[in-house]
C-alpha cells in the first residue's frame, strides 16, 4: 500500500543572503518517514502558492515544524517589539487557518516548537516574546555554541498531568527533553489544554480538548533522534497511526476524556 502523506510546513530562507527558498529540516522528514511510516512532503507555506483546502485534500496529516521566525503578535492582538524577533507572515497566513480547519475536520497534526505556539495562537491564545526575561524562568533557548548533538541534548524535565493524554501515551508522568525556543505560551487559547510543564512553569505539551483527531503539540524538538529517543518514538508512532487511520477514512481520536 502507498504510505499516507504528511505535509511538513516549510520555512522561508535566503540562501547566500540572496536566493529565496523554502526549506525544512532533514530530521523532520526522517522522523515522519522512518518513525511515523508516512511520506514526508515539504509544503511552501505561502498563500500565493497553496490554499488550506488544497493542502487538506492533498495531505493526510501535517507536521507543524519549528522555525526561527515567530508568529506575528498582531495575530494575538499585541504590538510587535524588538523582543518578538523575526516574522513570517506568509506562514502565519497558512498555518493558523490550517490548524483551525484540522481541528474542525478531525484531521491529524503534530505541532513542534513554533508549531506548538501556532496551535495556541490559532485557538485564540497569546505568547510571551522572551521566556528568559520572565521572573523565575530559565533560559530555554538553544545553546549558542557546541555541536548539533550538544545543542539538541536533553536539558530539562517535563512533568505531565497525572493520567492525562501524554502520561497515557508515553507511560510516564515525567520525561527529559531538549529546549531550543525563546517564546512560550502566555495565555492558552480556547480548548488548548496544557498537559505538561517544565520545572519553571513553562507550558511544554498540549492538546485540543474535544477535537475529533490527533492534535498533540510540544514545545521541545522530538524530531531529533526520533527513532531512538524513548519520548520521541512513541509520539511520532502515535502520530503515524492517526494519519493512517485518517487516510483509510477513519477519524483517529486520541482519548482525552
Amino acid at each position: 500500500m502507498t504510505r499516507p502523506i504528511v505535509g511538513i510546513i516549510g520555512n522561508q530562507h535566503l540562501l547566500n543572503d540572496d536566493y529565496p527558498a523554502h526549506a525544512g529540516g532533514a530530521m523532520n522528514s526522517e522522523a515522519v518517514a522512518c518513525v511515523s511510516g508516512c511520506i514526508p512532503l515539504l509544503i511552501p507555506a505561502d498563500p500565493r502558492f497553496v490554499t488550506v483546502a488544497e493542502l487538506m485534500q492533498t495531505c493526510d496529516g501535517f507536521l507543524l515544524t519549528g522555525g526561527r521566525p515567530n508568529v506575528h503578535p498582531e495575530e494575538y492582538g499585541e504590538t510587535p517589539t524588538e523582543a518578538h524577533g523575526a516574522f513570517d507572515r506568509a506562514r502565519d497566513a497558512i498555518t493558523l487557518p490550517l490548524v483551525r480547519a484540522c481541528v474542525e475536520a478531525g484531521q491529524p497534526f503534530l505541532g513542534i516548537c513554533r508549531g506548538y505556539q501556532e496551535v495556541n495562537v490559532a485557538m485564540g491564545g497569546t505568547l510571551y516574546p522572551e521566556i528568559r526575561d520572565l521572573p523565575g524562568r530559565m533560559n530555554h533557548r538553544m545553546p549558542p555554541d557546541g555541536t548539533i548533538e550538544e545543542k539538541f541534548a536533553l536539558r530539562h524535565k517535563v512533568t505531565f498531568t497525572e493520567g492525562g493524554v501524554f502520561h497515557r501515551l508515553l507511560g510516564t508522568s515525567e520525561v527529559m527533553t531538549n529546549t531550543l525556543h525563546g517564546q512560550g505560551v502566555k495565555t492558552p487559547g480556547a480548548r488548548f489544554v496544557i498537559d505538561g510543564l517544565a520545572p519553571d512553569g513553562t507550558a511544554e505539551a498540549a492538546y485540543i480538548k474535544g477535537a475529533a483527531g490527533f492534535t498533540l503539540s510540544v514545545q521541545w524538538h522530538p524530531e531529533w533522534d526520533a527513532a531512538n529517543d524513548p519520548v520521541s518514538r512513541p509520539l511520532f508512532t502515535a502520530f503515524g497511526d492517526a494519519v493512517r487511520a485518517w487516510a483509510s477514512g477513519a477519524r483517529a481520536a486520541l482519548r482525552t476524556a
